[in-house]
């Protein structure tokens, strides 16, 4: 095959993985009762272990009000809490819940296990390689998105 080919494949197989991706996400979304712009956001917490608000917000692109809608529905899905942030006391940090830390897992085992044994089958370099490429195209959404004109934070 074509090295142009190869680039439309591998093109291909990424829009694929993100509508996955994002169906996978509607649908957990779904059973927790939450959108999937609100499951980023909590996959971001997940990452972080936590998130103030106005790291959503840029992180996102959502105004003020729409970060506060989206962290209501979160912290009504018994899935994160409000805190006093120790550093400013004007400021808030959000953290997943007891609730959530159990919750989350399940739902995300069958997957999680999936994906150990495809990526079991690669060897070290291909390893690697992938690795690679996930830090570079992580890189990349975030410099298409400030072209876009949203400020966002690099994780």
């Amino acid at each position: 095959m074509s090295k142009s080919k190869l680039v439309a494949q591998v093109l291909r197989g990424g829009r694929e993985f993100s509508i996955g991706t994002v169906l996978f996400h509607q649908a957990v979304g779904q059973i927790l009762g939450i959108n999937v712009t609100d499951m980023k956001c909590l996959d971001m917490m997940i990452l972080n272990g936590s998130a103030s608000p106005t790291e959503l917000a840029e992180h996102t692109g959502l105004s003020s009000g729409a970060t506060t809608a989206m962290i209501d529905r979160l912290q009504e899905a018994g899935l994160i809490k409000r805190h006093r942030d120790p550093n400013d006391r004007r400021g808030t940090i959000l953290l997943l819940t007891k609730q959530a830390t159990r919750k989350l897992p399940s739902l995300f085992e069958s997957l999680g296990k999936a994906m150990t044994v495809l990526l079991s089958g690669y060897s070290r370099p291909e390893l690697e390689l992938l690795a690679d490429y996930f830090v570079k195209v992580g890189r990349l959404w975030t410099e298409e998105r400030q072209k876009l004109g949203f400020s966002s934070k690099e994780r």
